[in-house]
């Protein structure tokens, strides 16, 4: 087994760290934030991913995962040393990469220590979200820095995590992607994964830059998928025609495939218009328009406000004497992460037009308050939530909504409307009770 490092203790850092070390290795999440460690250290985890809390403290009680903000002696023992820090957006668009260089400057520096460099050689591997030529960049500080080539390779190894099923992500992967022009490199990061040969998943191998691209080509492409549903929905509502069998349609053809043709509000999250725009800006430096991809944009933003003119539409423009209860506020079901989120843009523009708002989510309402404030009342419940509110509207698709007793609501909504931002109700049986309902393309 393996003794690995892990630089970044956040979202990606944690799933990679605690699930290497669920195959047995050693693992070492390194973070400068003093109190995030000191909780992680008491079973505390900053973000909320099923699953993740109690592999941490399995891996823990076993032996395995530490904590720790002291990279030197980690660093020293460490085979392979994962890069997993974040790659905010810039002002302009493009990732930030302060983080990712900050962190191979401190490699570099701990390698040199003691001799280190003579004893161990380490795998270094680019697993935060960077523009195409970080990899070979990292290589050149470390270079610079003193380091031969003779000690460590550089290797990108994107993530493909997604928020709410990343564990499984993680354990039953589509794919792994690893690019770098050193077989001895990539063989030995090919053993850390070796688990994930008994399940038969797929290796794709690389050149840096090709693996690094992947990254971005993936999630343009899924960004795109959801625009373009979002587009035929708007059309669906124009003409009549209903986007779920659209959908279906669409879906039974092997060449589209069924994942992602799901209208909503528009995507969010960490990664796709972080990602989108960063592969914008990839392509400008490189003198290409990557014009598909700006529409993607544009249509993106365009559908954060589908929700609140359709509540304009039913109610008028002046809201003040109304009050809605928005379910859900995170921006995809199980996870509390609102970045990017369409609640946020949704709650924005109806407080604009003079409407009073109450919210719940199941676990994103702390984030929610930091940016909402007290703009909006944050509900205790469901039930909470939608007592006296003029309509009730659906944002993230979270079970607990499924559930919901229509008849007992009927009786708490001041008016019978239903706004269903994610089709989660079936039209004809909301409709068959009483309600007046308003579907995405239906």
């Amino acid at each position: 087994m393996m003794k690995v490092v892990v630089f970044g203790a956040g979202y990606v850092g944690l799933v990679t760290g605690v699930c290497i070390a669920d195959f047995g290795n050693t693992v070492y999440c390194i973070d400068n934030l003093e109190e995030k460690v000191a909780n992680l250290n008491q079973g505390k985890i900053p973000v909320y991913e099923p699953g993740l809390e109690s592999l941490i403290k399995k891996n823990m009680a076993a032996g395995r995962l530490f904590f720790t903000t002291d990279c030197t002696k980690a660093v020293l023992d460490a085979d392979i040393i994962f890069i997993a820090v974040g790659t905010p957006p810039g002002e302009n668009g493009e990732a930030d990469t302060d983080n990712v260089v900050s962190v191979a400057s401190t490699i570099a520096e701990q390698m040199l220590k003691e001799d280190a460099v003579c004893r161990k050689y380490k795998v270094v591997i680019n697993k935060s979200t960077v523009p195409v030529g970080m990899g070979k960049m990292v290589q050149q500080i470390i270079n610079d820095k003193g380091v031969s080539d003779e000690y460590f390779a550089v290797v990108s190894n994107p993530e493909f995590l997604r928020e709410g099923s990343a564990i499984n992500d993680f354990f039953r992967p589509d794919r792994v992607v690893i690019g770098g022009d050193c077989q001895k490199a990539i063989d030995k990061l090919k053993e850390l994964y070796r688990p994930l040969y008994l399940i038969e998943t797929p290796f794709i191998t690389s050149n840096m830059e090709t693996a690094e691209l992947i990254k971005y080509a993936s999630n343009a492409f899924l960004a795109t998928k959801i625009s373009f549903i979002n587009e035929m929905a708007n059309i669906c509502d124009r003409v009549g025609a209903d986007v779920h069998v659209v959908a279906r349609g669409m879906g039974k053809d092997n060449r589209i495939g069924r994942y992602f043709l799901h209208p909503g509000p528009g995507y969010g999250g960490s990664c796709f218009p972080k990602d989108t725009h960063a592969l914008i800006n990839i392509a400008k430096n490189a003198g290409y328009d990557l014009k598909i991809v700006k529409a993607v944009e544009e249509v993106n933003a365009y559908q954060k406000s589908v929700v609140s003119n359709k509540i304009k539409e039913i109610f008028g423009s002046d809201l003040s004497q109304l009050t809605f209860g928005i379910l859900g506020l995170a921006f995809k079901p199980n996870t509390d992460d609102i970045r990017e989120a369409p609640s946020l843009t949704i709650i924005k523009e109806l407080i604009q037009m003079g409407a009073s708002i109450k919210a719940f989510d199941p676990e994103a309402m702390e984030n929610a308050r930091l940016i909402l404030g007290d703009s909006i009342y944050f509900a205790v419940n469901i039930d909470d939530v939608l007592e006296g509110v003029d309509a009730m509207i659906i944002i993230t698709e979270w079970n607990d909504f499924r559930d919901i007793n229509l008849i007992e609501l009927k009786k708490k909504l001041k008016q019978p409307v239903i706004v269903d931002a994610r089709n989660v109700y079936d039209p004809q049986k909301v409709k068959d009770l009483g309600f007046e309902y308003y579907g995405m393309g239906r």
